[in-house]
């Protein structure tokens, strides 16, 4: 036979689990950084790479490629000011420079990779240099 039990909507086990930890800090808070979060996709000519950087003008993002590494970095600007009168209660998000480096196995050729910006996402597509052949030296 089933247990019954008795409901209460003030009881312990709802109300208070709704503001469990509303006012504690979280391990968030510590002034880091926010992580870029990427996906790396790879084809025979490319890869194609999506990071999350949301919140950000896409004036304010640079991505930097050096041989086989890419730098991605952002500066997360507060848009929003608590009025006169107004008291903060807790605030989560992050504002500052966001910053990733990722290095990837072949050599990208700069000049022909492309970047977009939309809703938050960053797509790059980055183009693999073509593998150097070897040449025969002649001996003299």
């Amino acid at each position: 036979m089933a247990h019954l039990q008795i409901y209460s909507p003030f009881g312990e086990s709802t109300l208070n689990e709704v503001f469990r930890g509303f006012f504690e800090p979280s391990r968030n808070e510590r002034n880091s950084p926010a992580p870029v979060r990427i996906d790396v996709a790879e084809s025979d000519k490319d890869y194609i790479v999506h990071a999350e950087i949301p919140g950000v003008k896409k004036d304010e993002i640079n991505v930097a490629i050096e041989g086989n590494q890419v730098t991605i970095s952002a500066d997360v600007k507060r848009e929003w000011q608590p009025k006169d009168g107004e008291q903060v209660l807790r605030t989560e998000r992050y504002f500052g420079n966001v910053y990733r480096s990722f290095t990837l196995p072949v050599e990208l050729d700069e000049a022909a990779s492309e970047a977009r910006y939309e809703n938050g996402v960053l797509e790059l597509r980055l183009i693999k240099k073509p593998a150097a052949t070897g040449r025969k030296l002649t001996i003299q």
